[in-house]
């Protein structure tokens, strides 16, 4: 089995051997150690690509451009029309799918420009375990993983992301906006809007993993169990909070957050 190292190497040397690569880039953990990679061995022939859409809560959205600019990293931020989809807000359960189509068609039309150029995405080994539509919208799109080809685990790259100083390294994971309504529930753009206002008011109030979920007018907050007290001790401020945004019914799961679970 290769050391965390050894698979760092792979990793570097497989970036190196494609020449130019464009990066689905998103902020989080594993598409910025991704990028950081590439842009290491590539530098500028590295392109980082981030999606701009109303998917994408504008807090995350400047938080990743913010940091790609402090680095250096050539990036460039596209405009994606997933929301205008109706296959994405009848939100079937492959509403991923058609999320990260949208972002490889317009990374393909957009770059087709530059030539001979790699589409790659952050996917890991353990995404390998899960149901990800996306993943197939990666494979039509012939956008490789280099990650995952590495075989790194999420918990290796937040300790390589540690020790190249990524700020990131720490950070909870995220999902696109979308995915706080229940399956079978059609999005809706002004509930979404809503939602990212209440995640705001988490965020801002020392909350590191959460999720609002939408149901109508009630809003069901996952956070991390240990999390419980503290949100307890502050409910009536809280409650009062996320009302103003529009819910009149505020509850906390008590099965706490688990990572990849539905809406």
């Amino acid at each position: 089995m290769n050391t965390i190292d050894e698979k760092e190497q792979m990793l570097l040397d497989e970036l190196r051997s494609y020449g130019a690569i464009a990066v689905a880039y998103s902020g989080g953990v594993d598409s910025t150690y991704l990028a950081d990679c590439a842009n290491e061995v590539l530098g500028q022939n590295a392109m980082m690509v981030i999606a701009d859409s109303p998917s994408i809560p504008r807090e995350e959205l400047q938080q990743a451009v913010d940091m790609a600019t402090e680095r250096g990293w050539h990036l460039r931020v596209i405009q994606t029309g997933e929301h205008l989809k109706e296959e994405y807000l009848q939100n079937k359960g492959d509403r991923c799918f058609h999320c990260k189509n949208e972002l490889f068609t317009k990374m393909e039309t957009i770059l087709s420009e530059f030539g001979d150029i790699v589409l790659a995405h952050g996917a890991i080994e353990d995404d390998k375990g899960d149901i990800r539509p996306g993943t197939q919208a990666a494979a039509n799109h012939c956008v490789v993983a280099p990650l995952q080809n590495a075989g790194l685990f999420k918990k290796e790259i937040r300790i390589l992301s540690e020790r190249r100083g990524l700020p990131t390294a720490g950070k909870a994971s995220f999902a696109c906006l979308g995915s706080r309504f229940p399956t079978g529930t059609r999005i809706d753009l002004e509930a979404m809007t809503q939602v990212e206002k209440a995640e705001a008011i988490l965020q801002a109030r020392g909350y590191s993993q959460y999720r609002v979920r939408h149901h109508d007018d009630l809003c069901r907050i996952e956070i991390d169990q240990a999390d419980f007290e503290k949100l307890m001790n502050e409910r009536i401020e809280l409650v009062a909070a996320i009302k103003k945004t529009g819910y009149k019914f505020v509850t906390l799961d008590l099965s706490g957050y688990t990572m990849g679970s539905s809406a």
